[in-house]
């Protein structure tokens, strides 16, 4: 068995795309951390083919807000934009899946997935100093995360929590062999929108049986993904930003 694991697509149709075309036939199942909407112009499309080809999948706070049953507060003017955007432009279909998606930690045989932290869906854990403190809470000594855009992760382990690095800009990827008695909080990074400087689509493969997780980035055509995000009228720097993965 060979999970692909993907998270933070955020309706962006060509990353997507991209991906699964890098991937043929490496993989039998695929998971999702959540996010599948939000900030891109193509939410139907990506909740259609999560409909039809992912087997687990946990909730994201940019569904969560498409559905309408989050508080917008906190969100910021153009993710605000976007998911007004986004509420108007989804389909029945495709909004009923929404707010079905089952809210994390969500099991899946022996590790688990969630959104933000096992605690909070809606928290980010992007330094060592917030990974600290989920670690205790952890039911699986494997978690996938996503919610931070950014590929890699923490691990406990030989008596501290360190940092598991990106997959560096000048290589498709890297592989990270699990050690016995490590607990482990990785990310696949977002497909969509990645924020860890790289503007490629991120992505991991996970073999169970090898015990070892392929953290990969894959290029996509950006530009098309922009002129939809204008063509569209939700806010430019959605576009601007996927050029340079922040």
């Amino acid at each position: 068995m060979q999970y692909l694991i993907l998270s933070d697509i955020h309706a962006n149709w060509e990353a997507l795309a991209a991906v699964l075309e890098q991937v043929a036939g490496r993989y039998d199942r695929v998971l999702c951390c959540g996010d599948l909407v939000g900030y891109c112009a193509d939410p139907n499309a990506v909740v259609e083919w999560v409909i039809k080809n992912v087997s687990a999948v946990v909730r994201g706070n940019h569904d969560k807000a498409a559905a309408d049953i989050v508080d917008l507060d906190w969100f910021n003017p153009s993710a605000r934009m976007a998911t007004f955007w986004t509420r108007k432009n989804l389909t029945a279909e495709s909004l009923d899946y929404l707010r079905g998606m089952p809210k994390g930690p969500l099991p899946v045989e022996h590790f688990q997935l969630v959104h933000g932290s096992p605690l909070d869906e809606d928290e980010y854990i992007t330094g060592l100093s917030e990974a600290w403190q989920i670690f205790d809470y952890l039911d699986k000594d494997l978690t996938f995360f996503g919610h931070s855009h950014i590929q890699g992760g923490f691990y406990r382990g030989w008596g501290r929590v360190d940092r598991i690095r990106k997959t560096d800009p000048k290589s498709d990827s890297f592989v990270l062999k699990l050690s016995d008695g490590v607990t482990y909080y990785l990310n696949p990074g977002s497909v969509g929108q990645p924020r860890d400087g790289d503007a490629r689509a991120a992505y991991v493969l996970y073999e169970p049986e090898e015990r070892v997780v392929t953290f990969a980035r894959c290029p996509y055509d950006y530009s098309r993904t922009q002129v939809k995000i204008r063509e569209a009228g939700l806010p430019d720097i959605l576009a601007d930003r996927l050029a340079s993965g922040r």
